[in-house]
This record gives C-alpha cells, sequence and structure tokens, in this order.
C-alpha cells in the first residue's frame, strides 16, 4: 500500500440520535368515542459505535469523514405502537485504534479484538406515551414524554500498530533490510534517512509453524519526543509492543551513546516504554572494520547484544531464536 495511504490520525465529529417522543394519542372508533389512552413509546435513538476489524490496519477509510450523526428514534404512533428505533452509526477501526476526547485528551477506549464494540455516544431514549400515564384517578392523561436528546463531541482516533516486536533505531539503520530479511516485508530501502516514513509489519516464521510480527517504525533521531524528524507521528507505534529491538549499526562512532539516546527519547515520550523487555542487534557487521570490532569488544550493557548481517543473514537464526525465548518469557 502507498505510503500516502496510511493514515494513523483523524478527528471526528460525533452525534447520536435523539430519541423519538412518545404518542398522546386516544383511541377513537364507531360507538368509542371517549375511548382511553393508546399513545405508544418512541423509538431509542442510534449509538455511536466503534467496533475492531482485524481486515483493517489504517484509518484511511476514515480520512475524509468529519461527521458522523446516528438516526434519531421514530415517535410513538397510536394502538400502543412503538415508534422504530434509530440505525446506529458503527465506525469500523483497526485494532489498535485509541479514542479519546478532543477536547481533553481523556482516553475514552482501546479497541485491541476484532468483533469488540465500544459505544461512543449511546443514542436518547423514547419517550412514553399517555398510555404509561394513565390512573385510576387519571384516565385521560393528554401528556406524553418527549425523546431524550442527542449526544455529541468531537472523537480523536489514534492507530498504535499492534506488533510482538518494534524495531527502534536512527534512520538508516538497516531496520528495513533487516525486516524484509526475516519476513515477506518489503518496505522501501534506500541509502539515506527516512526511507521509511510509515510503520510496516512483516510477519516472521519460526520453527514448528509458529510466528510472530515485528513493526519497522520509522526512525528516531534526537529530539523525537519534541516533535523533531517524525517524532511524536509515530513514536506512539512502540507502545504496543511486548518487545522492544534496537537496531545500531557497527559503524557508529559509539553504540552505547546511541543506544542511551534512543532510550531516553522512549523514557521522555513515555516512560512505561523503559519497563518493556530489550534486545540490542547490532548490525551491518558485514561492514565492520577493525576498529569497529575493537569498539565492539569494548562494549558492555546490561541486556542480550546480538551482532548480524541481514546482507549476509548471519545471525539471523540466533536473533530469531532470542527474539521468541523473550515473546515466550513476556507471555509468561
Amino acid at each position: 500500500m502507498a505510503d500516502s495511504n496510511f493514515i494513523d490520525y483523524v478527528k471526528i465529529h460525533c452525534k447520536s440520535g435523539s430519541g423519538g417522543p412518545g404518542s398522546a394519542h386516544f383511541f377513537r372508533a364507531k360507538g368509542v368515542p371517549n375511548g382511553g389512552p393508546d399513545g405508544g413509546d418512541g423509538g431509542k435513538g442510534g449509538d455511536i459505535v466503534l467496533r475492531g476489524n482485524a481486515q483493517l490496519w489504517t484509518l484511511l477509510h476514515l480520512k475524509y469523514t468529519k461527521h458522523v450523526k446516528a438516526e434519531p428514534g421514530k415517535p410513538g404512533m397510536d394502538s400502543r405502537r412503538s415508534g422504530a428505533q434509530g440505525n446506529d452509526w458503527v465506525i469500523e477501526v483497526p485494532l489498535g485504534t485509541v479514542a479519546k476526547d478532543a477536547e481533553t485528551g481523556e482516553l475514552i477506549t482501546e479497541v485491541i479484538q476484532d468483533g469488540q464494540r465500544y459505544v461512543l455516544l449511546p443514542g436518547g431514549r423514547g419517550g412514553l406515551g399517555n398510555e404509561n400515564f394513565k390512573t385510576s384517578t387519571y384516565q385521560a392523561p393528554d401528556y406524553a414524554q418527549p425523546g431524550e436528546p442527542f449526544q455529541e463531541k468531537w472523537v480523536v482516533l489514534e492507530l498504535k500498530v499492534l506488533a510482538d516486536v518494534g524495531l527502534v533505531g536512527l534512520p538508516n539503520a538497516g531496520k528495513s533490510t533487516l525486516l524484509a530479511s526475516i519476513s515477506a516485508a518489503k518496505p522501501a530501502i534506500a541509502d539515506y534517512p527516512f526511507t521509511t516514513i510509515v510503520p510496516n509489519l512483516g510477519v516472521v516464521k519460526y520453527r514448528d509453524y509458529q510466528s510472530f510480527v515485528v513493526a519497522d517504525i520509522p526512525g528516531i533521531i534526537e529530539g523525537a519526543h519534541l516533535g523533531k524528524g517524525l517524532g511524536l507521528r509515530f513514536l506512539r507505534h512502540i507502545e504496543r509492543n511486548s518487545i522492544l529491538l534496537f537496531l545500531i549499526p557497527v559503524t557508529s562512532e559509539n553504540i552505547k551513546k546511541e543506544y542511551e539516546m534512543l532510550l531516553r527519547e522512549l523514557a521522555e515520550h513515555n516512560p512505561e516504554l523503559l519497563e518493556k523487555q530489550r534486545i540490542l542487534a547490532i548490525s551491518k557487521m558485514d561492514m565492520a572494520s577493525e576498529d569497529d570490532l575493537k569498539r565492539l569488544k569494548k562494549l558492555k550493557l546490561d541486556l542480550p547484544v546480538l551482532k548480524i548481517s541481514a546482507a549476509t543473514s548471519a545471525g539471523l537464526t540466533e536473533l530469531k531464536d532470542e527474539l521468541w525465548k523473550q515473546l515466550q518469557d513476556s507471555s509468561n
């Protein structure tokens, strides 16, 4: 899918349906000039509903949807007939979508399961017809309730990609190349920063017909949490990942410093990201010089460190083994 078709943020004005008014009708028939009240109830207004759809991976279909409005309930009728309920407006969203109140920023709900439904705004209840107000002392009530009014608010929908493993690194660290090497994904690859401008997902096949999902997140740069580079637009996608796989090329002047900078950016965005399991892969080992190897021997970090080359496939089996092991540990 084209990069321009990846939409992960939309703002929509939602309006539920108002309830239908009850009827204040009286029964009339030949020979019954003064029949009692028989007004029916009004119908309930339609809801605004979010529903998870595993077949979607972007909010593209909502790009030009600025207003959604559920149908109002129909008025009550004579002969105690209730008005029809207004149709709901169902907003289909990909798994991993977060709904927030646009004015307060308050979290409303998260959609993470296929078919999951959440009522964003309930429709108004229908009003009671006059038949409901008849008593032994008040035989002819001419009053019927109006329906409850609609509700409305601006809602922000944000997509956070669902994946088991998130690739974290500077632009041009080789993340897309690695994803293409271990999965069937075909991300854009070129030798310049920000080739990847949308998250790419790849399913990695593992032993005994098992698999896990890896997300190539657009490169982080220093100051990303302040919006520099692609900044805040994509940092949120990392929040869903079970494991963070840091990718730093062996040709980096200071691997430890680069790793610590990436950690800082994640912590500034969301401190909870530091609680996730982490693995460091030293990439582009096929390009390592003698000086690079000497620096690598002195590297001391408190996390699993693997040496790989996506170009030659060296170390990729060991990397998949470690990722699978960590995923099993996190699930247990």
